[in-house]
């Protein structure tokens, strides 16, 4: 099974600052790519994977150091408990659609292919891209489109597709695109249709708050001087781990001790974000649009 290369790579497993005997979570198995560099790196370490998709079982690595937690990572802490693991040295998230979801077109992900309206990122979950399409209301599709896709057109997206499914249900991802071509200019279609599709998957898997239960319980779990390396690939992932590293919180509401101190117990391991080298993002089109951001567990 082919996937593409893993992004920012030398990056994230510097940024883990790897102990050869600790035990380390990469919450986004994917292609493997980033945990069979972290296993690279271990000698009587452990590290333990998660992936909602089963196709990633057929990419495995044998290494007696590796286990998969087939599980949505909002799991994280039950699963690693389940194990006997209560504390970790580092996680690594990297977020989003993984390259062979996106490349596979019957998985429904792009809207590059003609495909079955789908977009699970698990096989056993039974909500799809056809069913928020064809079921919900005019007002939740709109509520779906502003605040996952940040898109200024919402309310006229919905009525389109609620009028059009009116007449004949929407069943592939070549219907919902040409009913929807019209939006835009051609020259900013392709940013519109990847906000659109953004915004259903995001429902479709229950992303958000996936990704805030993750971060939460994530910051529990990590030693003192334990990393949390995070990709994230559009702002609204990236303003929920920035928050959380910066401010200590998911809202970004910040709290203080009675001195004036910020109470969180996180710090900043670099406070510019880091995006791909122009080398990279020319050899990886999933690298345009990665930053990364490192923080590690402090006393507090």
């Amino acid at each position: 099974m082919a996937y593409h290369n893993p992004v920012l790579l030398e990056e994230c497993i510097e940024g883990l600052k790897i102990n050869p005997n600790g035990i380390y979570v990469d919450v986004t198995f994917g292609g493997g790519g980033h945990s069979n560099e972290i296993l690279k790196n271990l000698e009587n370490g452990k590290l333990y994977a998660f992936d909602r998709d089963s196709d990633v079982v057929k990419n495995l690595p044998k290494d007696k150091n590796f286990k998969l937690i087939q599980s949505n990572y909002k799991n994280i802490k039950r699963f690693l408990r389940m194990e006997g693991v209560r504390k970790v040295d580092g996680i690594l998230a990297d977020l989003g659609v993984s390259s062979h979801q996106f490349d596979v077109k019957e998985r429904g992900f792009s809207f590059r292919f003609d495909s079955v309206l789908d977009m699970r990122m698990d096989f056993s979950s039974s909500l799809t891209a056809r069913q928020v399409i064809n079921e919900y209301s005019e007002e939740d599709l709109t509520d779906i489109f502003f605040r996952y896709g940040e898109l200024r057109q919402s309310r006229i997206l919905s009525r389109i597709i609620v009028q059009q499914r009116e007449i004949n249900k929407i069943e592939t991802t070549t219907e919902l695109v040409n009913m929807l071509n019209h939006l835009v200019p051609e020259k900013k279609r392709n940013q519109f249709l990847s906000q659109v599709f953004q915004s259903i998957r995001i429902e479709v898997n229950n992303e958000i708050e996936s990704l805030k239960q993750m971060l939460e319980d994530g910051v529990g779990l990590l030693n003192i001087g334990g990393r949390f390396v995070v990709i994230s690939y559009h702002s609204l992932e990236d303003r929920l781990v920035k928050n959380l590293f910066k401010r200590g919180s998911l809202s970004g509401e910040i709290e203080k001790d009675f001195y004036g101190n910020i109470l969180k117990d996180l710090i900043e391991v670099n406070s510019k974000v880091i995006v791909a080298s122009e080398k990279e993002r020319l050899e990886n089109s999933r690298s345009r649009s990665a930053k990364l951001r490192i923080a590690e567990k402090i006393e507090n």
